[in-house]
């Protein structure tokens, strides 16, 4: 157990640019105490010592601000960053090199005592505040976008966003960066998918107004494309 805190430690330090030394990621880090704390809760659990387990565990909620359930099994190498509102179930499953970013909920979805949350595989990216509901599978190197909501089961090397979330891109190479910014948008993709069929429809307008010599004053006094050009930049269609 001591092997793979000092294991968790050293995760952070390759994991996070901002931590400069193990003693800084000893002190200053919640994530990785929250997990250091719930290998030992866990500990206790796998030898039904489950009411010290709970002890522990409620006061790694008051202390860090991270619900981890004793019973909940994680795996080497997991790294939560910042860690402020995380909260993972007790049939959790996290596999190894996963990284969660604060706010994300491994929930479930069924009173039952049974297998009720998501298990998660080996290098998947959990945004901030994503939340997975229910005893889904996500895939090996599979990223979950920020604020997700997901209640399927997510394919390997998947990226997920939305709410609820669906599969944006499939495939690619696993690892650990999430650039938020970079994530594909598909509600924003289809707002620009029809204002560019509008431009196309509204240009078209234009010239047989020209052709025929008929104009018809706009409200806004822009033109059509430059009304776009204000929505996207300057993209064009």
């Amino acid at each position: 157990m001591f092997r793979r805190i000092k294991e968790d430690i050293q995760t952070a330090l390759h994991n996070d640019p901002a931590a400069r030394s193990t003693l800084e990621v000893l002190v200053c880090y919640p994530g990785v105490h929250a997990i250091c704390l719930h290998r030992l809760a866990h500990w206790l659990w796998g030898h039904k010592l489950h009411f010290l387990a709970r002890v522990i565990s409620a006061f790694t909620r008051l202390a860090t601000q991270v619900e981890i359930h004793p019973g909940a099994t994680l795996g080497r190498r997991v790294f939560i960053d910042h860690g402020a509102g995380v909260v993972i179930g007790e049939t959790s499953d996290i596999s190894d090199d996963v990284l969660i970013y604060q706010g994300v909920v491994l929930g479930g979805t069924s009173m039952e005592k049974k297998k009720r949350h998501p298990t998660i595989g080996s290098h998947v990216v959990l945004g901030a505040r994503a939340i997975l509901l229910g005893a889904i599978h996500v895939g090996d190197g599979a990223r979950v976008g920020a604020g997700s909501v997901v209640l399927k089961d997510v394919p390997a090397k998947a990226t997920v966003v939305g709410v609820p979330g669906h599969v944006v891109r499939n495939g690619g190479t696993p690892g650990h960066e999430l650039e938020h910014a970079r994530l594909p948008d598909p509600v924003a993709e289809l707002i620009r998918n029809m204002l560019s069929d509008q431009l196309r429809a509204n240009l078209r307008l234009e010239e047989l107004e020209k052709e025929f010599g008929v104009h018809v004053a706009e409200a806004t006094g822009q033109s059509s494309q430059e009304l776009f050009d204000g929505f996207f930049g300057g993209d064009g269609i």
